[in-house]
């Protein structure tokens, strides 16, 4: 076994240069007032419960005559894909010259025990659709799902093919039950009847401790660690807190949705299986004819890469692509790259299909 050999006077001088920069954190803190967030100029065009659909307009001469619907995942808020204007992939879309509309969920309350999928895919999502549609008089409009949200997608554009023109799938799980995805690990083991009889609604904060759980020195002990230089100026500590405040902005999630997604998805891994059932109509993968483009980050834990690209193999596109994003599950839409090669490469995409 080896030694561990400390010098105690090279110890020393670590922690007084640690706790100076504990103070000088704490002196950056107090000079913040607001930790603000999805700066981006929007109009709510559509409201039903605690849902919300905004409208972004386009900056510059539009790309395309086809605007682009972005459905996001149920848990976190929609304002990752606009955390900041230097990390806005949203921001980049709409300098591209795409008009894009965003699908806010809310947060879910004991109102909203009993909602299930059919509520939020054949309901809520269906008539998001319909007024974009309504508002771009257009048939067909293209439709881009992220993560949880990119699972909603794939299951609505196959129960509603005639309505969607493109599809754009993000760090999207497909086969819920490769090797490697930790999530499905750790769902297997969840009573979801008994959690959804003693919650009602799913606490977001449980969620977050366990997506937290996955990776516990990095997302724990080396973020704390690293805290006081994130924090060491202004613009620096706005950034960090800027992502903090999404990480644990986790809306609770309506319990009888969060019963079916886990036991359909991660338990019972139905949507490849063709087995899928939202609202009593059974969801087969291979109706989705449309042009799918599957952007996935090489190094997700929160869905892996294999999960994703099961997509290719059971669709019935011959208009099918994928993109590979060295990041994480996050990386994907804050990183440098999100900025300068993924979103010009979306807008590009629907623009050659337009």
């Amino acid at each position: 076994m080896d030694t561990l050999h400390l010098k105690p006077g090279k110890v020393a001088e670590e922690l007084l240069e640690f706790n100076q920069k504990l103070l000088k954190s704490y002196s950056t803190l107090q000079k913040l007032k607001e930790v603000d967030v999805g700066q981006t100029p929007k109009e709510e065009v559509y409201c039903e419960d605690k849902l919300r659909l905004y409208r972004y307009a386009p900056i510059g001469k539009p790309a395309n005559t086809t605007p682009l619907l972005i459905c996001y995942a149920l848990v976190n808020r929609p304002y990752m894909i606009d955390l900041e204007p230097e990390r806005s992939i949203l921001l980049r879309l709409l300098e591209q010259g795409q008009e894009v509309y965003v699908i806010d969920w809310g947060y879910p309350d004991a109102a909203d025990r009993y909602l299930d999928l059919d509520d939020y895919i054949n309901e809520y999502l269906n008539n998001c659709v319909d007024r974009v549609r309504e508002l771009s008089n257009k048939d067909q409009i293209n439709l881009l799902g992220i993560c949880q949200g990119g699972t909603f997608s794939l299951c609505y554009t196959a129960l509603n093919p005639q309505k969607i023109k493109n599809l754009i799938t993000m760090v999207t799980p497909v086969d819920f039950h490769t090797p490697d995805n930790l999530l499905t690990h750790l769902a297997m083991s969840v009573d979801t009847d008994l959690a959804v009889e003693t919650y009602g609604n799913i606490p977001g904060s449980m969620l977050n401790d366990s997506y937290n759980s996955l990776m516990p020195m990095r997302l724990g002990v080396q973020k704390n660690l690293g805290m006081p230089n994130q924090l060491e100026n202004e613009e620096s500590a706005l950034s960090f807190l800027r992502m903090e405040k999404w990480i644990y902005d986790s809306p609770d999630q309506a319990g009888e949705a969060f019963r079916q997604f886990v036991k359909q998805f991660f338990q019972e891994n139905k949507l490849i299986k063709g087995e899928a059932l939202i609202g009593g109509l059974q969801v087969n993968l291979d109706r989705i004819t449309h042009p799918v483009l599957n952007i996935y980050g090489s190094f997700d834990h929160l869905v892996p890469p294999a999960s994703s690209i099961a997509l290719k193999d059971n669709i019935s596109s011959d208009d099918y692509e994928e993109m590979e994003v060295r990041g994480g599950h996050i990386g994907v839409f804050v990183s440098g790259k999100a900025q300068t090669v993924v979103a010009p490469k979306i807008v590009d995409w629907l623009s050659t299909r337009d």
